[in-house]
C-alpha cells in the first residue's frame, strides 16, 4: 500500500465531511468524528498493525519514529498539502500502535467564532493573566489562536507562543511572533516560560499548564508587565482557582491566592456542542476578576464565586446554564443536547 496517498485520501474525507478528528486503531475501520459523533469508513479496509507503521513512517522522521518507540508516546503535528495542520498523537495499545489525528481549522475571529466580545478586551490588555479551560477537545486553542490573531492584527507586539504541538502557524503581521514547540525548540513549558523573560516579550501564550513550576511562573509573568494567555483541563472558574491554588503546598497557598487575585483578568471556560445548522458552537462560563471575585480569592472563599457568575450578567460575566438557554431559545440548540452540558439542570429548565 502506498500509504502517503491513503494518508491523503483518508485526510482529505476528514476535510470534506468538516469533521473534526481521525482515529486509526488497529482492528477497526478507519473512523472520524463529526459534529460530535464518531462515523467508520467502511468503504476502507481495516487497519493492520502494519498499517500503522506505514502511516507513521510517512508523516514523521526516522529519528522522531526511533524517539517514539522508546517512549512509547508522542504527540506532533503533521502539514498536509502545505494546506491543512494536524495534531496527532501515536501511542501504543495492546502492543500495537494507535494513530489520533485532530485537524486544526484555519484561523478564525472571535466573532466567527461565536465567542463573547469581552476577549476582544482582554487580547488589548497589557498586563495580565487569562485562562481558557475545559476538557480535551472543545476549542481552547482556537479560542487563544483567535486572540493571538486579534493581537497581530492591531498591535505592534512581541508575542511568543509555547506550545505541544505548534497547531496554527501564524503570519505576522503588526505583531512579532515567535512559536516554540515542547520537544522540538524547548525541553519544557517551564523552561521556555522561564527563557522568556529575558526574550523581551509582550504577550506569552502558554499552550497548557501542567505543573506548578509553569503556573507560578505564568502568575510571576503577569505580575512583572506581560499579558500571559494560557489553557487548563478543569471544568468550570471556580474549579479552576481551586485547582491552581492546590497544586501548591500548603505553606505557598496564601501567596498564590494573592498573586491570583492581583494578576487574574478572567477565565472563560467552554464546551462545543452540535449545532442545529451544522457544525458546532460554543456554550460558555465567563468569570471576570471584578474586585468582589478577588476578595474571595484571597479570603480562600472560592465556592462562592459560581453564585457571583449567577448574577453577575450586568457586569459582563455570562453563566452556563443562562447560556445554554439563551442557545435553546435562539434555535441553534436542541434542548436534550444542550442539558447535558447544564451545571444546574433544575435552573436551566427554569431559564427555557
Amino acid at each position: 500500500m502506498n500509504y502517503e496517498t491513503e494518508l491523503d485520501d483518508l485526510i482529505m474525507t476528514l476535510v470534506k465531511e468538516s469533521g473534526s478528528d481521525l482515529h486509526l486503531t488497529v482492528g477497526t475501520f478507519p473512523t472520524v468524528r463529526i459534529n460530535g459523533e464518531l462515523i467508520s469508513l467502511t468503504r476502507k479496509n481495516e487497519v493492520t498493525a502494519e498499517d500503522n507503521v506505514g502511516y507513521l513512517n510517512a508523516m514523521i522522521s526516522e529519528k522522531l519514529f526511533t524517539n517514539f518507540v522508546i517512549k512509547q508516546e508522542l504527540d506532533f503535528s503533521y502539514e498536509h498539502k502545505k494546506e491543512y495542520r494536524l495534531r496527532c498523537n501515536a501511542s501504543f495499545q495492546k502492543g500495537v500502535i494507535s494513530i489520533a489525528m485532530r485537524l486544526v481549522v484555519k484561523a478564525k475571529s472571535i466573532e466567527e467564532l461565536n465567542l463573547p466580545t469581552q476577549l476582544l478586551d482582554f487580547a488589548s490588555r497589557k498586563e495580565g493573566f487569562f485562562l481558557v479551560v475545559g476538557p480535551v477537545g472543545q476549542g481552547k486553542s482556537t479560542t487563544l489562536s483567535a486572540m493571538i490573531s486579534h493581537i497581530n492584527t492591531l498591535e505592534k507586539r512581541h508575542i511568543v507562543t509555547i506550545e505541544d504541538p505548534i497547531e496554527y502557524v501564524y503570519t505576522q503581521d503588526k505583531s512579532l511572533i515567535e512559536q516554540r514547540e515542547v520537544g522540538i525548540d524547548t525541553e519544557s513549558f517551564h523552561e521556555a516560560l522561564r527563557r522568556a523573560f529575558r526574550q523581551d516579550m509582550d504577550v506569552i501564550m502558554v499552550g497548557e499548564m501542567r505543573d506548578k513550576e509553569t503556573m507560578a511562573t505564568a502568575v510571576t509573568a503577569a505580575e512583572t508587565g506581560h499579558l500571559v494567555l494560557a489553557t487548563l483541563h478543569s471544568n468550570s472558574a471556580a474549579q479552576t482557582i481551586d485547582r491552581i491554588i492546590d497544586t501548591f503546598p500548603g505553606d505557598q497557598q496564601n501567596q498564590i491566592r494573592s498573586q491570583l487575585a492581583a494578576t487574574l483578568i478572567g477565565i472563560l471556560s467552554q464546551r462545543l456542542l452540535p449545532s442545529i445548522s451544522g457544525g458546532m458552537i460554543p456554550a460558555c462560563e465567563l468569570l471576570l476578576n471584578t474586585k468582589a471575585v478577588a476578595n474571595l480569592i484571597r479570603e480562600n472563599r472560592t465556592y462562592e464565586i459560581d453564585m457571583l457568575i449567577e448574577t453577575g450578567s450586568s457586569e459582563g460575566m455570562i453563566d452556563m446554564d443562562r447560556h445554554l438557554a439563551e442557545l435553546v431559545k435562539s434555535g441553534q440548540v436542541l434542548k436534550d443536547v444542550a442539558r447535558k452540558y447544564s451545571n444546574k439542570t433544575s435552573l436551566f429548565d427554569k431559564l427555557i
